[in-house]
């Protein structure tokens, strides 16, 4: 079997991304083409109703093409050197503050340049729902392209919405539900209170105890 050079691959990268930008570009123009077709009869537009318009095909022979054509280029196999080498990538973490949100976009300051980052909500995680603003978090990027960020391990919230603690109930395996001040749901023992400042360990998103000072 032919081993490909890195060269050849990046090749036939270039050459498949060249080919799937011509479809959807092409798949868009005869979209705008039916839009007509598709208010005055009903019909479907997209790469079905392309098929169906250019063919005669169903539609849904349509999409089992369009599925088997994927599954067919989705798939292939490829051998390499195993003593080649690639390059080694290096995520870059750099601290950042948490400023504002607007929106979808939440603003991160670069402490040293005082430039704000903007990033989208899908690329925080879930442990983010626990930082409020002013928290220093740190960013991962690579090549200079953001992908995520890490929180704290452990903040320090306080409890805006829980139910009245019970007084002289001291149990922590009985718990309730109670929001902090980001907005973030956990579960807390019955004796907590609104106002109170509680540990949080942002991982698990579990209650560690009441806050000291």
């Amino acid at each position: 079997m032919h081993k490909l050079t890195k060269a050849e691959i990046m090749r036939e990268v270039k050459d498949y991304i060249y080919i799937t930008l011509g479809l959807i570009s092409y798949s868009l123009g005869w979209a705008a083409f039916l839009l007509p077709y598709q208010i005055t009869t009903g019909g479907t537009t997209g790469i079905g109703a392309i098929i169906y318009y250019a063919t005669g095909f169903p539609i849904q022979w349509s999409y089992f093409i369009i599925n088997a054509v994927l599954m067919t280029f989705a798939i292939r196999e490829e051998s390499f050197d195993p003593t080649a080498k690639f390059e080694q990538a290096t995520v870059e973490r750099k601290d950042a503050e948490y400023s504002y949100n607007d929106g979808d976009l939440y603003y991160f300051m670069d402490p040293e340049t005082y430039d704000m980052v903007p990033l989208n909500r899908d690329v925080l995680g879930d442990a983010f729902r626990f930082v409020k603003e002013n928290t220093v978090c740190k960013l991962l990027s690579y090549k200079g392209n953001v992908f995520g960020i890490e929180t704290p391990n452990f903040v320090e919230l306080v409890v805006t919405k829980a139910d009245p603690g019970v007084k002289g109930d001291t149990a922590t395996n009985v718990t309730k539900p109670a929001t902090v001040e980001t907005g973030a749901e956990i579960k807390v023992p019955l004796f907590i209170n609104e106002g109170d400042k509680i540990q949080i360990d942002t991982r698990t998103g579990e209650y560690l105890g009441r806050a000291k000072g």
